[in-house]
């Protein structure tokens, strides 16, 4: 992943598409029916249905609407979730077709359709009716397309709401660690297929990196680290694993820490194995030449759930333990002190690259002559 990234919501042409999910939902400034100027970014935090529906003077969009107001009225409260229409017809102001309806229930004006052609919505003359669910993060959940059965759309929609993952809770935290975990960057097939290709041969010892007599040296010690990886070789394998993080997780570096990422280091599948007490002890990721231009850590868990043990720690930051759920990532400053505990039951599988950006591939450029075998750094 080298030179600029692409807008995630655009093809090849330049124009629009739809965010799948995972993938960051645009923002967008527009008119609704109580605010001439709506930030949507402000509504972040809870679970959104954005409903494209064009016009409530089409049978089934005003259905759709009804079924969303009359049956489902209680899961839009504003807190859990909230719903939002977005009509292209004048129609729906000028006569009062439909309103805002406090909590949860609002409309955007979108008569020059602007948004919906930044949601890919509008092809030539032709207007795709989709609900849209967006998680706390504005990332896509699910895209729901428009049937004829109004009530079993809207139920479709109540029910993938009810089953997402609760928003958390209002308890005080505890000081964290500076990191970012985001839920489902990989789907379940591709980590079921990435833990499949690790057990096919399984993988080799790995070591870790030290600064000795002036050269960047790969070392092992059982004591320090007990882990086996295996490269991903593959390069439609390798490609499938980068569009992921540049779809899914860039965008959200670069909201939360305001780093460009433009390259990745190493692809591997990771295994730290209860049976050999697979762990990993306090160190940081950038400490010598050889690794110096490494920017942000990723930690990938392929099968959150099957083992015990295994979390991400922080020390410097306390001794809470952080682990995603399957799919998802933990992504932090390469220079924080932080360990791998160890697995106690199973084994716990992960994807592990490093981000970095064009300023630094000139560091990593420059210090190669420091490493002394460049294959292995680990």
């Amino acid at each position: 992943m080298a030179g600029a990234l692409n807008d995630s919501v655009t093809n090849s042409a330049g124009t629009f598409r739809m965010p799948i999910p995972g993938e960051p939902a645009p923002w967008f400034k527009a008119r609704s029916a109580s605010n001439e100027k709506y930030s949507f970014d402000t509504v972040a935090g809870r679970y959104i249905v954005l409903c494209f529906y064009a016009s409530s003077s089409e049978p089934v969009s005003k259905a759709v609407l009804d079924s969303f107001l009359t049956g489902h009225r209680d899961l839009f409260d504003d807190d859990h979730a909230c719903f939002f229409g977005v009509s292209v017809d004048p129609g729906d102001e000028n006569e009062g077709r439909v309103h805002d309806s406090m909590p949860g229930f609002r409309f955007f004006w979108d008569f020059d359709g602007a948004v919906s052609r930044l949601y890919g919505r509008i092809d030539g003359q032709r207007y795709s009716r989709v609900t849209v669910i967006l998680d706390e993060r504005l990332r896509v959940y699910s895209v729901v397309p428009f049937g004829s059965d109004a009530k079993a759309h809207a139920a479709s929609v109540a029910q993938l709401i009810a089953v997402a993952p609760k928003i958390g809770t209002s308890l005080a935290a505890l000081v964290p660690a500076p990191v970012l975990v985001i839920p489902r960057i990989f789907e379940p097939q591709l980590c079921r297929s990435l833990i499949d290709f690790y057990d096919d041969g399984g993988g080799s010892d790995s070591g870790f990196m030290r600064d000795v007599d002036g050269k960047t040296v790969g070392v092992y010690d059982y004591g320090h680290k007990r882990r086996s990886d295996k490269v991903i070789d593959d390069e439609a394998f390798r490609a499938t694993c980068v569009a992921r993080i540049h779809d899914r997780l860039v965008p959200e570096i670069r909201k939360v820490f305001q780093f460009h990422a433009t390259r990745i280091e190493r692809h591997i599948v990771a295994c730290y194995d209860a049976a050999v007490g697979g762990h990993f002890r306090a160190h940081r990721d950038n400490t010598t030449k050889g690794t110096a231009h490494r920017r942000f850590a990723v930690s990938i868990v392929l099968n959150s759930g099957e083992f015990d043990g295994g979390c991400l720690r922080f020390p410097e930051f306390g001794r809470q333990t952080y682990s995603p759920p399957m799919g998802g990532a933990v992504v932090f400053s390469c220079s924080l002190l932080h360990e791998v505990t160890p697995v106690t039951r199973g084994t716990r599988y992960t994807y592990l690259p490093f981000l970095y950006d064009d300023a630094a591939a000139e560091v990593r450029q420059a210090n190669f002559g420091f490493i002394e075998k460049p294959e292995v750094v680990q």
